[in-house]
């Protein structure tokens, strides 16, 4: 759609000027998507496939292990999960602005459904992706706690378990509730804006600081991989072997960013108001992708760098604790205490981040579409999140929320099927109006012309008479 003619058509009145600027629309956009996640896995992952390669395509702790855990990184951070984000903020964005109705799930379905979203299928739709968004937030929520804990491990001597994790959720919650009563404007730009930079300057402190080397050629070798494999990856399955890495790894994230598109998808169709339909493909899809790529390159690339060469145990490090793998490799680099506290600081930035654009989103789908909920409904939302993910770590820490978000994601996977063959009819029926009004105005042009002709008059006065009368009427 970003390459074909519908690109040009703008999300709002033909002419309407973007909502907000290029730097802080992206800024929110990686923000509120996959942030927590980058910093999670941006480590975890490349080290876990190196120490238990995937399908056992290579020997373990090997070279090969290595490029394996990077190229299924870039492949599991990727295309596939912003297009789903990119799919429903889409949808929602045309409904919404282009249409100027309700920013609900059930209103991108009008064009197939007609009224029946009005009634008890389009509350269904609805609760459906309020669900979804619930659970897929939650275990964000739940992995940037752990995260955290494991840094104040690494930074202050915290200890690392589940009564440390919920005081930690205890002290997010107070902060973001505190984010949530302030305007979108103030609550979520600004804290996003601060969130890039930071993350902008670490990156650039590892990526030159660090083995700058090895990282660009990891990087352009991962890349390449990606871009070899990525259909023979986006289909691969183990019915021979029964092997459940599959599940594990690439159903569980694509799984994750399904459950997460109700709640990505809306709070990105919100931000977008004026955006061209190219735009929003290309600033969705390409721009976090190249980041996603840039972070694990940096930061997967360096620990890949100090395990393999220098003997770091990285690996063993995250083998024993998924959620160290970060802090043991900034241990490494020059100025390991001043960069751990800021790397903290930066995921509790995006768990602020994700959690506050989460309690808008889900105000806005509970309070029939409003582009501004009450404070009041953002604030229980964010209570109910925050319960759900305390749950869920005391529950069973990061098995539970690998496995809530599968159960979470597959009735919301249909959906979106059904959404984006909607959004393809809206458009279709858009253009054929304006090429139907367009063939109209033709005709009657040419009819004004040839009556003037026929009349022998001046033809540049006999449309400057005829675009008056027109604007008259309101043509």
């Amino acid at each position: 759609m970003g390459l074909s003619d519908y690109g040009h058509i703008r999300l709002g009145a033909d002419g309407e000027a973007p909502e907000f600027s290029y730097p802080a629309w992206l800024g929110m956009i990686f923000s509120a998507g996959m942030g927590v996640g980058l910093v999670f896995w941006g480590i975890a992952e490349p080290m876990t496939h190196y120490v238990d390669p995937p399908l056992g395509l290579a020997a373990a702790r090997t070279p090969e292990a290595a490029s394996l855990g990077m190229q299924y990184s870039f492949f599991h951070w990727g295309f596939h999960q912003w297009a789903n984000f990119a799919v429903v903020g889409l949808a929602i964005a045309y409904v919404r602005f282009r249409q100027q109705r309700p920013g609900l799930i059930s209103e991108t379905f009008r064009a197939s459904l007609g009224n029946r979203v009005d009634g008890g299928l389009g509350h269904g739709i609805n609760v459906l992706a309020v669900i979804s968004t619930v659970f897929g937030v939650a275990t964000t929520l739940g992995l940037g706690i752990i995260q955290i804990n494991s840094g104040l491990g690494s930074v202050a001597d915290v200890g690392f378990g589940a009564q440390q994790q919920l005081m930690i959720l205890g002290g997010i919650t107070i902060v973001f509730v505190l984010c949530s009563l302030t305007p979108l404007e103030r609550g979520v730009r600004y804290v996003s804006d601060v969130n890039m930079l930071l993350a902008g300057l670490i990156l650039l402190y590892v990526f030159f600081l660090g083995p700058t080397d090895f990282i660009t050629a990891a990087m352009t070798n991962a890349i390449g991989d990606y871009f070899s494999n990525m259909i023979g990856m986006s289909l691969v399955m183990t019915p021979y072997t029964g092997d459940d890495w599959v599940e594990r790894w690439t159903i569980f994230y694509w799984a994750w960013g399904l459950s997460w598109a109700p709640f990505v998808g809306s709070f990105i169709a919100r931000i977008s108001r004026g955006r061209t339909i190219r735009e929003f493909v290309l600033g969705v899809i390409g721009v976090p992708v190249l980041l996603s790529m840039l972070w694990f390159g940096t930061f997967g690339g360096s620990a890949l760098y100090f395990e393999l060469f220098q003997g770091a145990a990285i690996g063993d490090a995250v083998a024993t604790e998924v959620s160290s793998g970060l802090f043991k490799t900034l241990e490494l680099m020059p100025g390991a205490g001043v960069l751990g506290i800021l790397v903290l600081a930066l995921i509790v930035l995006f768990v602020i981040t994700s959690a506050n654009s989460a309690t808008f989103v889900l105000g806005m789908f509970t309070s029939r579409g409003v582009l501004s909920p009450s404070r009041w409904m953002r604030v229980i939302w964010g209570i109910i999140q925050v319960t759900v993910a305390g749950v869920l770590l005391v529950s069973g820490g990061l098995a539970a929320l690998q496995t809530i978000s599968i159960v979470a994601a597959f009735p919301f996977m249909v959906l979106m099927i059904f959404m984006a063959a909607a959004l393809l009819k809206a458009l279709r029926n858009e253009m054929r109006q304006k090429e139907l009004h367009e063939a109209i105005l033709q005709e009657r042009l040419h009819r004004l012309l040839v009556q003037h002709e026929q009349a022998d008059r001046p033809i540049d006065e006999a449309l400057e008479d005829t675009l008056e009368e027109w604007n008259s009427r309101g043509e």
